[in-house]
């Protein structure tokens, strides 16, 4: 798996942007706040958040609805809606494009592009510099039927390598704060509790790290497993992404 590849504040008329680009998704994040709240979604003490999200083709469905609300629901949980009340964050994710093999894996296509929109709207947050608690990363874990050659959970499998692994039994999409806390947790299909204690192990590792040497680690040339050569998390990936923004907006202190 090749590493996101990230553009931030690239957008004039937006407090923040950015554009995440991964395993064929291309999502663009815009988030405008804190602005101004209509009287009738004000909340006294607390800022409203308003998340949406726009198909990249046709006009928005069911299937955005219920993305728009599981988004709401975790970005919710990091922002610091206390230190910001009474004013409105605005988010909203446009997705450019899609991998040519999405709607021909069989699985929910709203579970494999939740973990890209939900990376694009907390990279457009910290281009925008809205206070947040935490920071979060997610991953899917495709668990193949047992009639496929692949024996193994795929753990943020592209498209291509969906159709490869047909039939897939089930899906799992989890979000881990930076502090290990599990913010997310969307699963379709059919799955024994073990299995979903696995595919949420491995999720954990994927997106905080593994506490002792192994596991499976996020790195300049993609994925490595157990016994390779280890790179880096999706929080230490995203912590990079942070250094580099701090070090260009700073980088007027070095001409002084």
């Amino acid at each position: 798996m090749v590493a996101p590849d990230v553009t931030l504040t690239h957008l004039n008329r937006a407090d923040g942007s950015a554009t995440y680009t991964h395993n064929g998704y291309s999502i663009i994040g815009a988030v405008n706040g804190p602005i101004e709240v209509q009287r009738r979604d004000e909340i006294p003490e607390e800022a409203t958040i308003e998340v949406n999200v726009r198909p990249a083709f046709g006009v928005g469905s069911p299937k955005e609805r219920h993305l728009e609300t599981l988004l709401h629901n975790t970005l919710r949980s990091i922002i610091l809606v206390r230190t910001i009340p009474r004013t409105l964050v605005q988010i909203t994710l446009q997705v450019r494009s899609l991998p040519e093999e999405d709607a021909s894996t069989g699985i929910n296509t709203s579970l494999t592009i939740l973990p890209h929109l939900l990376h694009s709207a907390l990279l457009a947050l910290l281009s925008a510099s809205i206070p947040l608690s935490a920071t979060v990363t997610s991953v899917l874990v495709a668990i193949p039927s047992a009639t496929t050659r692949v024996s193994t959970p795929l753990l943020s499998p592209t498209a291509n390598e969906l159709l490869r692994a047909k039939p897939i039994r089930s899906v799992h999409v989890f979000a881990f704060s930076g502090d290990r806390r599990l913010l997310l947790n969307e699963s379709d299909g059919a799955f024994s509790y073990e299995e979903w204690e696995e595919a949420c192990e491995m999720a954990e590792g994927v997106c905080c790290g593994e506490e002792e040497e192994g596991g499976v680690k996020l790195d300049d040339e993609g994925m490595d497993i157990d016994g390779q050569e280890q790179g880096e998390n999706l929080e230490k990936w995203l912590r990079g992404v942070v250094r580099k923004k701090v070090e260009y907006e700073q980088r007027w202190k070095a001409a002084t």
